[in-house]
């Protein structure tokens, strides 16, 4: 039967009480991304050593997020496939190596390279945790624990520059690449140790090609999707412009700059935190709803502000939008819930379509971001562009997800595959 784990009875319930088990999602989510922002605060190092321009040096970073996406779609179907376990331990095995090329890197184009790869195999956690989740917990229940990933991830987060900053100037760069070496054993020798199987069993002759058809064909997963991306490129175009406007336009230093960031991923932690607190309490699309709500007034009054000229202060415009980030948590976390839920057992291939939408639109939108901060006198157009993607992202919950009870029953979405499945 569809939505059942291949688990005796109790196994998923001793899972998704386990303390450990929850720890090793949060690390597996964070090993990517901590890694990725841990290396930053050396790259003027990285680009003095080695005799290049920054932006060379830059290209650890972006096509470091290029491996991420491409992990995405690569490891989550093989989870699918082959199961949980294998593809995480041979991921972060793939990250081992690739750190460990990191280390002996002598020209910058080896570093960027073995970066690529350390993405590769390290982003494989964070597609196969939305996976795991899927697979331990009841649907009513999969927003909130994802929410309390996110949660506990942001907080790595926010410290992971600092990390890499003092570990630079203790130790030199390469000691960074030993911190992540390190880390990426720990993890896997936890996955290996405290991590069971949780692949769902999969009906004979299903397969990624099989999986990828029936979700394309699903107006729910359509809409969750498209939410849930176009959610998360409000983060990327804000980032991307957000160090211009605050540095040319307003004047101030870039520390001024970072701090003034860093209440916008507080904002979001915060919003993560109450996701977990209501999700279990009210239904996926009213959540979703709630989070909308929020992302337009929040990007509205900002829109209203520039109109003004009174988010020509730092206050004003950030304190504005983190009222768009508490939203933008809520509207993210169910988004993604209702969308690997709609074929459970294909979790793995729908967190990585997921994944990877997210991140290669981002990557652009963040450049888009950049070029309106840095080509304009007002911070007028980008949020212009942060109101516009609020309203696509809610239009898609208004005329893309069915208004039906289908998409908010864990019966009734067992009925429609059992359905899907036999007209195939």
């Amino acid at each position: 039967m569809h939505g059942m784990i291949s688990k005796p009875p109790g196994a998923a319930g001793n899972l998704a009480t386990s303390r450990v088990v929850l720890l090793l999602l949060v690390v597996m989510t964070g090993i990517a991304p901590i890694s990725l922002y841990m290396l930053v605060p050396a790259l003027p190092v990285l680009a003095t050593n080695f005799g290049s321009d920054i932006s060379i040096a830059q290209m650890t970073v972006s096509l470091y997020m290029v491996g991420i996406a491409l992990s995405q779609l690569i490891m989550g179907p093989l989870s699918d496939r082959f199961g949980r376990r294998p593809v995480l331990l041979g991921g972060l095995a793939l990250m081992v190596v690739a750190s460990i090329a990191c280390i002996f890197a002598q020209t910058l184009p080896q570093l960027i390279a073995a970066r690529f790869f350390q993405a590769l195999g390290g982003a494989s956690g964070m597609v196969i945790s939305r996976a795991i989740i899927r697979d331990i917990y009841e649907r009513d229940r999969v927003a909130s624990m994802i929410s309390l990933v996110v949660a506990a991830l942001m907080i790595g987060l926010m410290v992971s520059p600092l990390t890499g900053g003092l570990i630079e100037i203790a130790f030199g760069w390469r000691a960074i690449f030993y911190a992540m070496t390190i880390a990426a054993i720990l993890v896997a020798v936890g996955i290996a140790v405290a991590l069971p199987e949780t692949r769902r069993s999969r009906p004979a002759g299903s397969g990624f090609r099989g999986d990828i058809g029936v979700l394309i064909r699903n107006r729910a997963f359509v809409g969750y999707v498209m939410c849930q991306v176009l959610a998360s490129q409000i983060i990327f175009t804000f980032a991307g412009g957000g160090p211009y406007i605050v540095v040319t336009q307003m004047g101030r230093t870039t520390a001024e700059y970072g701090a003034w960031f860093a209440t916008t991923g507080f904002a979001f932690l915060v919003g993560n935190l109450l996701c977990v607190r209501f999700a279990p309490r009210h239904s996926l699309e009213k959540l979703i709803w709630f989070g909308l709500g929020l992302q337009l007034c929040g990007s509205l009054l900002n829109l209203v502000w520039s109109f003004t000229g009174w988010n020509e202060a730092p206050a004003w415009m950030f304190g504005t939008q983190m009222i768009v980030m508490v939203g933008n948590a809520f509207v993210m976390a169910n988004s993604a819930a209702g969308a690997i839920s709609i074929r459970p057992e294909a979790a793995g291939t729908a967190s990585g379509a997921m994944g990877f939408l997210q991140q290669g639109i981002g990557a652009l939108m963040s450049q888009f971001g950049a070029y309106l901060g840095g080509h304009s006198a007002t911070t007028l157009p980008l949020t212009s562009a942060v109101l516009a993607i609020s309203l696509l992202c809610a239009c898609t919950m208004i005329f893309v997800v069915p208004r039906r009870e289908v998409t908010v029953s864990e019966t009734l979405i067992e009925k429609a595959e059992e359905e899907e499945g036999g007209m195939m």
